[in-house]
């Protein structure tokens, strides 16, 4: 197709994807935002949530962690802490991490030091839950 993006999605550990996409979609931190070949350069750092591409008729859903996205007319090079291809995604220690959060969370108050980190923790647990529902 005359209209593809070219994507790449890097991890400290590994190139996580590489290829030509017609449209994706990007957790930032001021909102999720949508990039289609053509699009106005921009940075914008990513929050930790639900990254998706169209690929010949088809939408890929990541989870991404905290990061950075470069977007140029005809590239976007996503910088993330770590990214899990919804296939990939280990739904029994997601659920896990989930049952884990939500017991700590119940007993704490939330004036407690921990909370925000263990409210993160359960957000991100059933993130990775909703998207890895994504498969098939």
């Amino acid at each position: 197709m005359a209209d593809e993006l070219m994507v790449e999605i890097v991890t400290p550990e590994k190139m996580a994807f590489s290829g030509k996409v017609e449209e994706i979609t990007i957790p930032g931190v001021e909102g999720e935002f949508g990039v289609l070949k053509g699009h106005a350069s921009l940075l914008s750092a990513i929050k930790f949530g639900e990254l998706s591409y169209l690929r010949d008729g088809r939408r890929t859903h990541y989870a991404v962690n905290t990061g950075y996205a470069e977007v140029t007319a005809s590239k976007v090079t996503i910088l993330v802490e770590s990214a899990e291809r919804a296939d990939q995604i280990d739904v029994e220690r997601a659920k896990q991490a989930k049952e884990k959060a939500e017991q700590k969370l119940s007993k704490m108050a939330k004036e407690d030091a921990e909370y925000g980190k263990i409210e993160a923790d359960l957000n991100r647990a059933e993130t990775r839950i909703k998207i890895a529902q994504h498969v098939g």
